[in-house]
C-alpha cells in the first residue's frame, strides 16, 4: 500500500465575484511508497503546500482525493500515522526543549516512563540534549527547526511531511537536518519534503515532482530525471590514456582496465528544474 496517494487533484480558491475561481491545483496526481523520500519542488506560488494542505486534511479539494496509508485524507484518524512541520513552526519560548517535546508529547497521549524515556531519545535523535534544559528563546534557527522535526516524530508517525525543513538555516544547519532526513529513511519512515533548495533534494530523495503553475510538468525517479538521454558516458579505472580511445570490447580483452560503469551522464536538479519551469533547453 502506498504511504501517499494522491489522485487528479484540482483546488479553486474564490477570488472576487465576478473574476473566475483561481485554480491553484490542476490534475496532480503523486504516489509516494512506504520508506520513500519524495521532494516536491517548485517556485513559489506553484501549488506546493496547496498540495500538502490537502493531503493533511486542512483544506478541502474542489476535486480529486487524497490518501495516506489507503486513509482518506479527509478523515480524522488518518492523520494518526503523521508527522508534520510547517515552513515556520510556532514554540513557546519560555519553554525548554526538553518542556516542549513533553507538551507534544501529551497531545499524543504519552505519559509517565514512557513519554520521559521518548523525550531522551529524540533529543539524541536530533543532536540536542546538550541543549534540552535551554530555553527555546535561545535556539538558532538551525536548533529550532530540529527540535521542530523532533516533534513531528513524537507520537512515531510512518510518514513525515516537512514543508521547507532548512529554510533560513545556515549551511551547517541544514547539513544536519539532511542527515536526519536520511536517518528517518533508514528507519522505514517515509519522508514527504517541499523545499527550494535543489541541491539538498538532490542528495536526500528518491524521487521527485516538479510542479509549475498548479500541474506536475515532471516526475520520477531522481536518477532517471537526470540523466542526459542522448548522451553516453563510460567511467574507466586505472586505464591508460591509449585505451579511453578503444571501445568496450576492447577494454574487456585488455585485462588492464576495470568497467565500473556505462549509462547516462547526469545533469543536475537545478538544471532540469529551470528547463521545465522556464522553457530553457539549454
Amino acid at each position: 500500500m502506498p504511504a501517499v496517494e494522491i489522485r487528479h487533484l484540482v483546488k479553486d480558491f474564490k477570488t472576487s465575484l465576478k473574476r473566475q475561481p483561481l485554480r491553484a491545483v490542476d490534475d496532480v496526481s503523486i504516489t509516494i511508497e512506504a520508506g520513500e523520500v519524495y521532494g516536491l519542488i517548485g517556485p513559489n506560488g506553484s501549488g506546493k503546500s496547496t498540495t500538502m494542505k490537502a493531503l493533511l486534511g486542512l483544506v478541502v479539494p474542489t476535486s480529486g482525493t487524497c490518501s495516506i496509508f489507503g486513509k482518506d485524507s479527509l478523515k480524522v484518524d488518518s492523520r494518526e500515522d503523521v508527522g508534520f512541520l510547517p515552513e515556520n513552526p510556532y514554540f513557546y519560548k519560555h519553554l525548554t526543549g526538553a518542556e516542549t517535546l513533553e507538551f507534544y508529547g501529551k497531545l499524543c497521549g504519552l505519559r509517565g516512563a514512557v513519554l520521559k524515556d521518548r523525550v531522551s531519545e529524540l533529543l539524541a535523535l536530533v543532536d540536542l540534549e546538550g541543549a534540552r534544559d535551554r530555553r527555546i528563546a535561545g535556539y538558532s534557527k538551525g536548533m529550532l527547526q530540529r527540535i521542530g522535526l523532533a516533534q513531528a516524530l513524537v507520537q512515531e508517525p510512518r510518514l513525515v511531511i516537512l514543508d521547507e525543513p532548512t529554510a533560513g538555516v545556515d549551511p551547517l544547519g541544514s547539513r544536519q537536518i539532511r542527515d536526519l532526513i536520511l536517518k528517518l529513511r533508514d528507519r522505514g519512515i517515509t519522508v514527504f519534503l517541499c523545499s527550494h533548495l535543489l541541491e539538498q533534494v538532490q542528495e536526500v530523495c528518491d524521487q521527485v515532482g516538479i510542479i509549475f503553475k498548479g500541474k506536475i510538468v515532471k516526475s520520477g525517479r531522481l536518477q532517471d530525471l537526470i540523466a542526459i538521454e542522448d548522451q553516453t558516458e563510460i567511467i574507466l579505472k586505472d586505464a591508460p590514456p591509449e585505451l579511453v580511445a578503444e571501445i568496450e570490447a576492447l577494454v574487456k580483452r585488455s585485462g588492464s582496465a576495470e568497467w565500473l560503469r556505462s549509462g547516462k551522464p547526469r545533469t543536475t536538479l537545478e538544471r532540469l528544474f529551470l528547463r521545465e519551469t522556464s522553457g530553457d533547453e539549454s
